[in-house]
């Protein structure tokens, strides 16, 4: 069974990741930032930073039953941006945490998800999954850093 407290810590942990890499992400140059990389999902630095963002967002609203899909990349364009955007998708996440029950998190039940669709999830599961995703993206974001001259290290999952 998941509580809101220990997700919250989990949030915070991956948050606190999120924003070394945003602050990493700085050393960047603006070409860089947008320069199209081959064999990413999503070629540009830029992009790879709001998606995860975004994908945060996207799916702590289908928790809430509000389906926010309209964020559009060109809106975040610099790092200062992405950091705002970031804080405040942070606190959505904080806000429904606190406000979820136990039983709300881990009983599954019916959501509207993009293209109308009706999927039996279980919310705890989704929180957890747009964790993961982070991480998932870090990683290739940091391979795109490399692969840009400007490797970092440090930014796994905090322990402290």
């Amino acid at each position: 069974m998941y509580t809101s407290e220990a997700l919250l810590d989990l949030h915070e942990r991956a948050h606190i990741s999120m924003h070394k890499l945003l602050m990493h992400c700085q050393k960047l140059s603006a070409e860089d930032m947008i320069r199209e990389l081959q064999g990413f999902g999503y070629g540009t630095v830029l992009l790879q930073l709001h998606h995860v963002i975004a994908a945060e967002k996207y799916w702590v609203s289908v928790l809430a039953g509000s389906m926010l899909i309209d964020d559009d990349p060109s809106d975040d364009t610099t790092i200062d941006s992405l950091s705002d955007y970031r804080k405040e998708v942070f606190d959505a996440t904080e806000i429904y945490l606190r406000g979820a029950s136990a039983e709300e998190l881990n009983t599954a039940r019916t959501m509207t998800t993009w293209g109308n669709k009706e999927r039996t999830i279980v919310p705890a599961h989704v929180l957890l999954r747009t964790q993961t995703h982070f991480f998932q993206h870090q990683g290739q974001i940091l391979a795109m850093c490399r692969l840009l001259g400007k490797p970092a290290s440090g930014m796994d999952f905090p322990l402290e």
